[in-house]
């Protein structure tokens, strides 16, 4: 894929690349959320590397459920801003829609099981709603900030040992996935977090 020079991107390569629109691009312009650092002499939009972290941050403090207005206030307030901490919030909100899941999923097997034995109730599918519902709506930001307190206490109240154990559990993880996962894994983080 050919990239403008600098390694900028134009919007509709950045829309490609990220899956967004180019409608939702202008539209972030339009709100002040992502103005790109520079135009082509054609005039269009072109972004930079701080353009795709600045993207990044938006839809993840978007995914958090901030609405576009406070996002702007966010990011105008601290510019300048920790982007680890931020993917921890993120992998903090995907643990927590996991287990959500993952309780979908028992009560869905649940739910079958009752049709299995012709005993379906209106309890088994009020149940299963309920916990659709849960999984499909975003967390509040209260529920991220939460998520997070909790897993900063859960870091800090390990030892060394559970340390090593844990990254040792994060490499065997990454082991397992396959050749296409890890490139994919790759590509998006090297997209994110240029090295300079």
């Amino acid at each position: 894929m050919t990239h403008t020079t600098g390694g900028t991107r134009r919007i509709g390569e950045l829309a490609r690349e990220t899956g967004l629109s180019v409608r939702a691009l202008r539209y972030y312009d339009r709100l002040g959320l992502l103005t790109p650092s520079a135009r082509s002499e054609g005039g269009h939009r072109c972004y930079d590397a701080d353009d795709v972290r600045r993207l990044h941050r938006v839809l993840a403090l978007r995914s958090f459920g901030l609405p576009l207005a406070q996002i702007r206030a966010v990011l105008d307030a601290e510019p300048d801003h920790d982007p680890a901490e931020l993917i921890r919030r993120q992998l903090d909100v995907v643990e927590e829609r996991l287990r959500q899941t993952a309780e979908l999923r028992l009560r869905l097997l649940g739910a079958l099981s009752a049709l299995d034995a012709a005993d379906g109730s209106t309890e088994a599918y009020l149940d299963v709603i309920e916990k659709m519902t849960a999984v499909e709506r975003p967390l509040t930001p209260e529920e991220v900030a939460r998520l997070g307190e909790a897993r900063r206490r859960w870091a800090e109240s390990l030892g060394e040992e559970e340390l090593r154990a844990l990254h040792h559990r994060r490499a065997e993880i990454f082991a397992t996935m396959g050749e296409d996962e890890r490139r994919l894994m790759s590509e998006r983080r090297g997209r994110a977090f240029p090295q300079p």
